[in-house]
């Protein structure tokens, strides 16, 4: 039954498809052909903003391309093991063949385990040999249709628009076989392939929905930004009523800038795409990218990396993951392309991290919560900069001390639900004040029986940061001890020294 109600809410829709291969060997040239010649709105006037994808028609039938050849938004949700696009179009200039980046697409490709089309441009160029393309894809694995294999190869011309729409009918063809389809019915799902804050606008980003169904007034949340949907546009800054699986669009709405190449899920409201965030955070904590291996009396540091781009930050973490740490292991809790946002400095207060970022900007409310909260922020233009002061960093943490300072103390009346290792309960605060993230110690007739940590912080079923002396609470505890009425709970926080 199951298997015939899949069946039926799922829909036909349109291919996904991604350009790759070695820098000038025309894949812009290609897209800039087919947009001009098939782009699927037709209507004149109107200024086109770059979404990151096109959405162009062939013999009536969509097709989406992932604009930036090898976007990012591809490489990142690639590493991720998320399926972005269907069918890669792997372009090959056949005046010069195969280069070192034309083998690293085939790769990419192949792990990503789609359907590849080989487009040999340059046919109208003096030199131009198809057959060399061929010949030099089989000493890279590729066997073409034409030499017994399974993958077709379409001699093009981007600037004179020879074998483009054999490319394209081939695309449809390829994505016929594949059976593409999405369920309408689904809480829409999709992707962020680019992402930004707008100064008229706020938080603007450019999404491919992969399920579902998108209208404005939905809410939904990435592991880094939430917000309700205020409105959705085309690339002409058309509104769009309903968005439909394929399909790219922009969203305003956000209460953040996401992070290209993150999935997005519908919610039923604001207080569940927050939860969904917060887990996402405890989730990261708990499970850090890098940790070095700890030796007796080792001390760690937390770090949260930032960088512009992708390549940067796989750069900077294989040096950082290098560095000597004799002394001082270094764990790295979060790395991530992008501007530092507000939920980088949530992350660095739950976690004490330090925050680093290499060339990009501080959101202007994460800078003020990072300055309010006292989290260290570090920006570097200059690749050597960071790593020296990062080996300062560690020098000088050799010496430091963790201070324990308290800030209050509650008195729990009620005990709600548990689970494994969490719980939720509800008392009031006796002494000082609260605050989300923070650790717990819980005391029984005077006597300390375990330690953990606040997780969530709620009062009258809302989420809150802090809360102060006289003030009724819930909390969401993680520990080993089990929390019982009458217990009492103190908050403290752990600072380092210098």
């Amino acid at each position: 039954m199951e298997n015939q109600n899949k069946k039926t809410n799922s829909e036909t829709r349109p291919p996904v498809v991604v350009v790759m291969g070695h820098v000038d060997h025309g894949k812009t040239s290609i897209l800039d052909y087919i947009r001009k010649t098939h782009v699927a709105d037709k209507e004149s006037g109107g200024i086109t903003q770059h979404i990151g994808a096109s959405l162009i028609e062939f013999q009536g039938k969509p097709i989406t391309f992932i604009d930036t050849p090898g976007h990012e938004a591809f490489s990142q949700m690639r590493s991720r093991g998320a399926k972005v696009a269907d069918i890669a179009v792997l372009v090959i200039a056949s005046t010069e063949g195969l280069k070192p980046q034309t083998k690293e697409a085939i790769a990419t490709i192949k792990k990503a385990q789609i359907p590849m089309i080989v487009a040999a441009n340059k046919i109208d160029m003096p030199g131009a040999s198809v057959e060399k393309v061929k010949r030099e894809l089989q000493t890279a694995d590729v066997l073409v249709e034409d030499w017994g294999g399974s993958v077709p190869a379409i001699p093009v011309s981007a600037k004179t628009g020879q074998g483009i729409d054999q490319l394209l009918e081939m695309i449809l063809l390829v994505a016929e076989m594949a059976e593409l389809t999405a369920d309408l019915k689904k809480p829409a799902e999709g992707l962020v392939i680019e992402a930004s804050m707008d100064s008229r606008r706020g938080p603007s980003a450019s999404i491919l929905l992969k399920d579902g169904t998108l209208t404005a007034g939905t809410v939904i949340a990435t592991p880094t930004a939430f917000g309700k949907i205020k409105m959705i546009e085309d690339a002409r800054g058309k509104k769009i009523i309903t968005l439909l699986p394929s399909q790219p669009a922009v969203i305003t709405g956000m209460e953040g800038v996401p992070q290209i190449g993150q999935t997005f899920h519908a919610y039923p409201g604001i207080e569940e795409a927050k939860q969904f965030i917060q887990n996402e955070l405890a989730r990261q904590i708990n499970n850090p990218v890098h940790v070095a291996a700890l030796r007796e009396g080792q001390k760690v540091l937390n770090l949260i990396l930032k960088a512009d781009v992708q390549g940067s930050l796989e750069v900077l973490e294989e040096t950082i993951v290098a560095l000597p740490q004799p002394d001082v292991a270094l764990k790295l809790i979060s790395k991530s392309a992008g501007e530092i946002t507000l939920t980088d400095i949530k992350m660095a207060k739950s976690s004490n991290a330090t925050i680093i970022g290499f060339r990009v900007k501080t959101s202007p409310d994460a800078k003020s919560t990072a300055e309010r909260e006292k989290i260290r922020v570090m920006n570097f233009d200059i690749f050597y900069d960071l790593i020296e002061w990062l080996r300062k960093f560690m020098e000088r943490a050799k010496t430091q001390e963790i201070v324990r300072k308290d800030l209050g103390r509650l008195k729990v009346l009620l005990s709600f639900w548990a689970e494994k290792n969490r719980q939720i309960v509800g008392g009031k605060i006796v002494e000082g004040e609260v605050k989300r993230g923070v650790k717990i110690e819980v005391v029984r007739n005077e006597k300390i029986i375990g330690a953990g940590r606040l997780i969530n912080l709620q009062k009258n079923k809302k989420d809150i940061d802090d809360a102060g002396k006289g003030e009724e609470v819930g909390i969401l505890y993680e520990g080993a001890e089990k929390i019982q009425e009458g217990d009492y709970l103190t908050f403290y926080v752990q600072e380092k020294s210098f």
